[in-house]
């Protein structure tokens, strides 16, 4: 349960709600299974479009966390996107060009937001300056604004910081762009690993419980637990 004290700091100390992007804002999981499924078919694949997306995305988030522990030139987004996704469809047995993965990957720059997203958000907007901070590569982000439905504060990518979330470099650059302390932030993520990192940098944090799973008994903890962005919007619009 979300405490009194916990709701009255952050509306007295926060200045700035920061976004993950993928998963949190936009619905990544269903977007890129509707992208995926007419391909799929026609390919004669019989599976589940969903389970090869939820492959396919673990697999990017894998092949993200080697990327920035092996402290070498940033390897960008979409590139990841590409390798892993080509990786996901062989492990299927499903045979693919790479023009055909590339435009299933820039799919990404196409998501729309969760139902709730827009309205939240444009009430939180009345209080905060709204931040995105996302793995997404810059023209990424520039290509997905369009089909955002609210205009961001800022939109910052990885790049930036040359490493993907949660490496503390992305959200100190984060907090050095906006010209804010750590504990002027909150950052908002449907994801444990980003409300992880960032707590541990100093923000404070609120998890989107969208998909009832457990944060774990991590020693960054967030201040905030909630089911989706209206119910973060009642507690702090």
């Amino acid at each position: 349960m979300n405490s009194t004290t916990a709701i009255e700091t952050i509306r007295r100390d926060v200045g700035i709600c920061m976004f993950d992007l993928y998963g949190t804002v936009v619905d990544m999981q269903g977007g890129l299974t509707r992208a995926a499924a007419p391909y799929l078919k026609a390919k004669g694949w019989a599976g589940d479009p969903s389970r090869l997306v939820t492959w396919w995305r673990r697999t990017h988030f894998e092949n993200s966390m080697i990327d920035g522990l092996l402290h070498r030139a940033h390897i960008p987004y979409r590139e990841i996107g590409r390798i892993s996704l080509s990786y996901t469809l062989e492990r299927a047995g499903i045979a693919h060009t790479q023009e055909e993965v590339k435009r299933l990957v820039a799919e990404i720059e196409r998501l729309k937001p969760f139902p709730d997203a827009v309205a939240a958000l444009t009430r939180l907007k009345r209080k905060y300056r709204l931040v995105i901070l996302s793995n997404g590569d810059p023209d990424m982000l520039v290509a997905i604004k369009p089909h955002l439905g609210i205009e961001f504060d800022r939109v910052i990518s990885v790049a930036e910081a040359g490493s993907f979330k949660p490496h503390a470099a992305t959200y100190r650059k984060a907090a050095e762009i906006m010209a804010a302390r750590p504990e002027e932030i909150l950052f908002v993520a449907n994801h444990a690993f980003d409300c992880v990192g960032a707590k541990a940098y100093g923000m404070r944090s609120a998890f989107i419980d969208r998909r009832k799973r457990p944060y774990g008994d991590w020693p960054y903890q967030p201040d905030l637990v909630v089911g989706d962005f209206k119910e973060l919007a009642d507690l702090l619009a």
